[in-house]
């Protein structure tokens, strides 16, 4: 499990790659979203992760980058999502629909690798928060590392419109240098742009 700590809040990640049950994953947060009484916070809370798209994120800094966003909205008062876990996926797209970025960088029936997020103000037992990761997703967890193995460059290209300024960038190592570049920086951006 890899942490990003940030003054008092600290964010814990997985990557789980493949994922097996996406779907169900998708429909266990909305059946949660309308559950009520006590049942309904015990799902919740049983699903109080934010399930990202592995494939949409270009770099360790990338997804901390987010993390880090969502954490200092929240501390603002600025969230334009109703947590921080879906103010996570809100950073990551490069536009300011929320609609369309939960449903591009947020768990789908056709996700293969996800990471898992979990941001907390004070640490507890990580052993607990890695099981109940695990619960929420049938999947194999794998190193931070994999994550060049899931990456989808061209989809990243698309939803950042870079496919012209890519192809003049030269080999396929300088193209990602510069698309993770530019994803970084539209993370770190956005809050600044509206």
């Amino acid at each position: 499990m890899e942490s990003f700590q940030f003054n008092h809040n600290v964010a814990y990640a997985l990557l789980f790659s493949p994922v097996n049950n996406p779907g169900k994953i998708k429909q266990r947060i909305i059946n949660a979203a309308k559950a009520t009484g006590s049942e309904g916070n015990e799902e919740r809370e049983a699903v109080n992760f934010s399930f990202i798209d592995a494939s949409l994120i270009t770099s360790r800094l990338h997804l901390e980058t987010a993390i880090h966003q969502a954490i200092i909205a929240e501390s603002q008062g600025l969230l334009r999502t109703k947590t921080i876990h879906s103010e996570i996926l809100f950073a990551l797209n490069p536009t300011n629909n929320i609609t369309e970025a939960i449903r591009r960088y947020g768990v789908s029936d056709t996700s293969k690798a996800l990471f898992v997020v979990h941001i907390v103000d004070s640490p507890g037992p990580i052993s607990d928060l890695e099981n109940k990761m695990k619960q929420a997703v049938d999947g194999t967890m794998v190193p931070f590392d994999e994550l060049a193995k899931v990456t989808d460059w061209d989809k990243i290209k698309k939803y950042h419109k870079l496919a012209n300024q890519v192809m003049e960038k030269g080999d396929a190592v300088q193209a990602r240098t510069f698309i993770d570049n530019v994803a970084i920086s539209s993370v770190a951006m956005k809050s600044v742009m509206q």
